[in-house]
């Protein structure tokens, strides 16, 4: 039977507590870690979200029935204990745990919840698989490693609230319950049962109401918003997800990294005790690309890509001359002093990775003692190999990696390869962040499937100033006035300056393929708002889940996402997406057919 608290109120948590605190009585609450029976004395290990604490049970100290009950627990008791904070003897102190100096003699207890043995364990050590310890998630997320990432979390969060708002942000919330808007992912609808046939959205971000709050006149806008959207996922992806989302009045794209840099200082200094030197770093979007392959680029170790088409322009070598020919182009990566470092077999591997960004394959030249060897060394000239070498910066011991292709399977075969390379040749420092902006997006690209120009970032992102004759008469030429803050290899966050001209909004949704009525159905409420004066206006949005992932130095935004979805977007907890009632879709006018 489930005893109540009767009135027992708790004095500290465990890890509070250390040997300055030695003789006072305390009353500790929470589950029991681990238990020891040595028959007239039983030691267990209470934890709650702070720690462990030792608290010992005496027969000599406790009535016979008392010391029966104490025998009785097991692990995940949930209990309550009050007693004696004693400095443990000399040769019993436990440096393994925070409060090994002391431990707390029981005088009363309470068994306030029983446990059945758990089907995972709740330990930092747990081999349980993924898919059992996210069903059984309640347990998962007593372990250790997971409530110091929650508490990491927490602590970005409330650094993002504290900072915007010194800054003078106003936390505003926007709807979620809203009308489905074309462009980006597919939205999560939600039918309405009052206007039959009818459909809300579930924001994929807040972009448009915070957007109107400038309108507004409302300055400086920050929300920690929920935001959804139906995407395949990866590990740091989730249909729904957390961004710290803001927006400014009145400013220009340096007005907006500066304030952001300011953020991104504070919360590495409060989390991580990590020094971020400002300004960041700056690469243009073009910049990244030529040198990493990336517009997110790892920037811990070099091996950036060298273009060495000039080197080869007018080759014989078909591979080389048909990419140049189309427009490609020809890179590599010099993985300098490592041509030892690769067996052929781990150079195919490399090629296979080159493959699965549509490259046609990886050609290699390795600069030995011996000599040049390489597959391609026969098509080529001595002046070739020369000139290549020469641009490449090659030297004896070094190892190229080339690709040739059209600039974009360029870019991402060797972006992709950079990163393998430096991952298996160990040159990538631990405990270094890397923040940096990427500016000067393009503006448009080129979807082949749509057979029309698609936004990069979204289509109320503002042109570069000079490139506004390019919008209708040249559009893959237009900048963006975007930019991303990009952390060792992944995308934070990303913002724009925004539009805030109802005619130039009009002619980007002219170049996007909407036509004035579509756009008028689709955005009225964002065109009509535009009538009535709206100042110039920019933002930026953090994924909170990802920031928080890297600060606490996961591999998948599951970690840090209290109950998460799986691969297919259902959740193993609570077993969704699920059927409903007949009634139910009867009342939102909805049949299911085969």
């Amino acid at each position: 039977m489930q005893e109540l608290l009767g009135g027992w109120k708790r004095s500290a948590y465990c890890a509070e507590l250390n040997g300055k605190d030695a003789g006072r009585e305390v009353t500790l609450m929470g589950w029991t870690n681990a238990h020891r029976d040595l028959g007239a004395l039983i030691f267990v290990q209470l934890r709650d979200r702070t720690g462990l604490m030792q608290v010992v049970f005496d027969s000599a100290a406790l009535s016979p029935e008392d010391f029966a009950l104490a025998s009785s627990i097991r692990s995940e008791f949930v209990l309550a204990v009050r007693g004696q904070l004693c400095a443990r003897a000399a040769g019993m102190v436990n440096p393994n745990m925070a409060t090994g100096e002391v431990e707390v003699k029981v005088t009363e207890f309470k068994i306030l919840s029983r446990s059945e043995t758990p089907p995972i364990e709740v330990d930092d050590n747990c081999n349980a698989n993924e898919a059992l310890r996210l069903k059984y998630r309640y347990l998962d997320l007593r372990r250790p490693v997971m409530q110091k990432n929650f508490r990491m979390r927490h602590q970005i969060a409330h650094c993002a609230r504290r900072y915007f708002a010194e800054q003078g942000f106003w936390e505003i919330e926007t709807p979620m319950l809203t009308k489905s808007t074309p462009e980006g992912a597919r939205d999560y609808l939600v039918p309405s049962r009052v206007h039959a046939g009818k459909y809300y959205a579930l924001p994929q971000s807040p972009q448009l109401f915070k957007q109107l709050l400038m309108v507004a006149g409302y300055d400086r806008y920050i929300q920690l918003a929920r935001c959804f959207r139906d995407e395949d996922l990866r590990a740091d992806r989730q249909p729904d997800f957390t961004q710290i989302d803001l927006e400014m009045s009145f400013v220009e794209v340096d007005d907006v990294l500066a304030v952001n840099e300011g953020f991104l200082k504070e919360v590495f200094a409060e989390t991580l005790h990590y020094e971020v030197q400002l300004p960041l770093p700056r690469l243009t979007w073009q910049e990244a690309m030529d040198r990493y392959g990336s517009d997110k680029p790892d920037t811990r170790f070099g091996l950036e890509l060298c273009d060495i088409s000039a080197a080869v322009q007018g080759s014989a070598f078909s591979v080389f001359a048909d990419a140049l020919a189309a427009g490609g182009s020809v890179r590599c990566v010099n993985a300098k002093g490592f041509s030892g470092a690769f067996s052929r077999k781990e150079i195919d591997a490399l090629g296979e990775v080159a493959r699965t960004y549509r490259a046609k394959g990886l050609a290699w030249m390795n600069f030995k003692e011996e000599g040049l060897q390489s597959p391609v060394a026969k098509f080529l000239s001595e002046d070739e190999i020369e000139a290549i070498q020469k641009t490449a910066n090659a030297e004896t011991g070094d190892i190229l990696f080339i690709v040739a292709d059209q600039n974009d399977t360029v870019w991402a075969a060797l972006g992709a390869l950079r990163c393998k390379l430096a991952e298996k040749l160990g040159l990538i420092p631990e405990n270094t962040y890397n923040l940096l902006w990427v500016t000067d997006f393009p503006l448009l690209e080129w979807n082949e499937d749509a057979n029309r120009f698609v936004a990069k970032h979204h289509p109320f992102t503002s042109p570069m100033d000079e490139d506004l004759p390019y919008l209708e008469s040249d559009p893959g030429r237009a900048r963006a006035k975007a930019y991303d803050i990009v952390l060792n290899g992944m995308e934070l966050g990303g913002g724009s300056i925004r539009i805030h001209s109802r005619e130039l909004q009009e002619t980007m949704f002219r170049v996007l393929g909407f036509s004035d009525e579509d756009a008028q159905t689709r955005f009225g409420f964002l065109l009509d708002a535009f009538r009535y004066g709206t100042p110039p206006h920019g933002g930026l949005a953090y994924g909170l889940d990802r920031l928080a992932m890297i600060i606490c130095g996961g591999t998948s935004i599951r970690d840090v996402i209290a109950f998460p979805k799986v691969q297919n977007a259902s959740c193993p907890l609570t077993g969704g997406p699920d059927n409903v009632d007949e009634k139910q879709l009867k009342d939102l006018h909805i049949a299911i057919t085969d």
